[in-house]
């Protein structure tokens, strides 16, 4: 009744279904209860933040589970980064539980409950309105602009769900009951529910099987559940880099001709899942994922020529080597430096362009910077902070190859160690001199009087290449008397 009612509010009408897809979705209503001996989940390794959301819900009358990527977690030995909570209390009245709690979002309406440096998300159940299973409302894809993205994003506001022409969902805030909510989720390995109190899986999609299987399956028609969220191909190519699981052949095969959605995404979200990409421990596979399915032109379109460049290739490849080995080892890693990183080649390229055609090299250096970012934030909206780190380290490199007495004042720059550890890259990818590498790690561990015998075996170094540019500018010079001397000889 309640679905009959929604429907006929949107518009959308009853559709006959046969038996089968009737028995079908009476199936999926009982889920697979998981008891512990089999799924045998550690409550160690379980937020005592989450259980107590979970557990203050149940307190109050509703129903909770931790849900999504925490319990895949668990369930293959791993501790979760952030644990995520799903109810059948609306957000409102989940708000009023918990003092501190707010209301964000718009597309999907959540609760963020924060205890002090953890946040616990909390969302209501979902209907599966925007499923493949009920077929989009034509009504809901005409969204007029009137005067702009606000214009638009206020109409958005009064309506509890929305797609646009391409089957995006720009707004599903319906609420449904638990299987519709299960059905409503990505794939099969994030469709479960933990139940802290009774320690019990609920799985409604066979996702313990799928876990079993090391298979990445999505729930539904891959195809329409990529238009309705094209980053869901981003985040199955992180899966299974992440994860070392397979990808199942049908949720595989429409990925390549709807890359290009990707394009619809607000560049800030594709922000996001980049970021989630390079710093998911297996950097360098997901970049050869997206590169083996074309969804890296609306992402890094400069990509392909670095990669078709060795020496380029080498530098990328040792960044995010490194990059993932610091993350295995639970170090900090920059998201500035990686970026950094994988726009090098292109802003190296365009510089030494700009050098030849006679420019200065430090303003050639800076308007190869600003042209390469122009290109970039056409299609990735990386964040101000992290641009102005990048070109601080990009900035940095001609100083250090100098090594001369502002090396000094460069150890004090606040972004020195990056721009250090950047030259070392270039050094081992063979664009640099290994001796450039090695005389700022020596600098580096030197105490006073060492520094300056290093600095004065620079400037005597750099002495000697003058010496030597010098003494072929005479040659030259002697070459072109010859060729005055020649002309009026063959003229006459």
């Amino acid at each position: 009744m309640i679905r009959k009612f929604i429907r006929k509010l949107l518009g959308q009408s009853e559709l006959p279904t046969s038996s089968h897809a009737t028995k079908q979705a009476a199936h999926k209503k009982q889920p697979v209860n998981v008891p512990v001996r089999v799924h045998q989940i550690d409550p160690a390794l379980i937020s005592r933040h989450a259980i107590r959301v979970t557990s203050t819900l149940q307190q109050a009358g509703y129903r909770a589970f931790i849900v999504g990527g925490a319990v895949r977690d668990l369930l293959l030995g791993f501790a979760p980064k952030d644990f995520d909570v799903a109810t059948d209390a609306t957000p409102e009245q989940v708000q009023k539980l918990f003092r501190r709690a707010r209301l964000i979002g718009r597309r999907f309406q959540i609760v963020h409950v924060p205890f002090g440096q953890e946040i616990i998300e909390v969302s209501t159940f979902r209907a599966s309105l925007g499923a493949a299973s009920v077929p989009p409302d034509p009504a809901s894809t005409d969204l007029p602009v009137r005067q702009g993205p606000r214009a638009r994003r206020n109409e958005l506001d009064h309506r509890p769900h929305a797609i646009d022409a391409s089957g995006r969902v720009l707004r599903d805030n319906i609420w449904g009951q638990q299987h519709e909510d299960a059905a409503r989720r990505d794939f099969t390995i994030n469709a479960m529910y933990y139940d802290p109190t009774a320690q019990t899986v609920l799985d409604y999609h066979n996702g313990m099987a799928d876990i079993r299987a090391r298979l990445l399956r999505i729930i539904g028609d891959p195809a329409t559940r990529y238009r309705e969220d094209p980053v869901r191909m981003l985040r199955i190519m992180r899966f299974a880099a992440k994860l070392g699981f397979e990808i199942e052949a049908t949720t595989r095969q429409p990925i390549r001709a709807l890359a290009e959605l990707v394009r619809n995404v607000p560049s800030a979200r594709l922000f996001d899942e980049m970021l989630k990409l390079l710093l998911c421990g297996q950097a360098l596979t997901c970049l050869r994922q997206l590169r083996t399915e074309g969804l890296h032109h609306d992402l890094l379109p400069m990509l392909d020529t670095a990669l078709a460049q060795p020496q380029s290739e080498k530098f990328i490849t040792l960044a995010l080597d490194n990059t993932d080995e610091r993350i295995r080892a639970g170090k900090f890693v920059s998201s500035s430096f990686l970026f950094a990183a994988l726009l090098w080649h292109e802003v190296h390229e365009r510089w030494q362009k700009y050098i030849a055609a006679n420019e200065y090299p430090i303003p050639a250096l800076h308007h190869a910077m600003d042209e390469t970012l122009y290109v970039q934030m056409k299609k990735l909206a990386i964040q101000r902070r992290h641009i102005g780190d990048m070109k601080e380290i990009w900035g940095l490199q001609p100083r250090l190859e100098k090594r001369g007495h502002s090396a000094f004042k460069l150890l004090e720059h606040p972004r020195f160690r990056a721009a250090y550890d950047f030259l070392l890259l270039r050094c081992e990818a063979g664009e640099l001199d290994a001796t450039v590498g090695q005389w700022w790690t020596a600098f580096i561990a030197a105490d006073a009087s060492q520094r300056e015998t290093l600095l004065s075996e620079g400037e005597h170094e750099r002495s000697s290449r003058r010496r030597r540019r010098g003494r072929a500018k005479p040659q030259a010079s002697q070459n072109e008397d010859k060729l005055t001397l020649k002309t009026p000889t063959e003229s006459s």
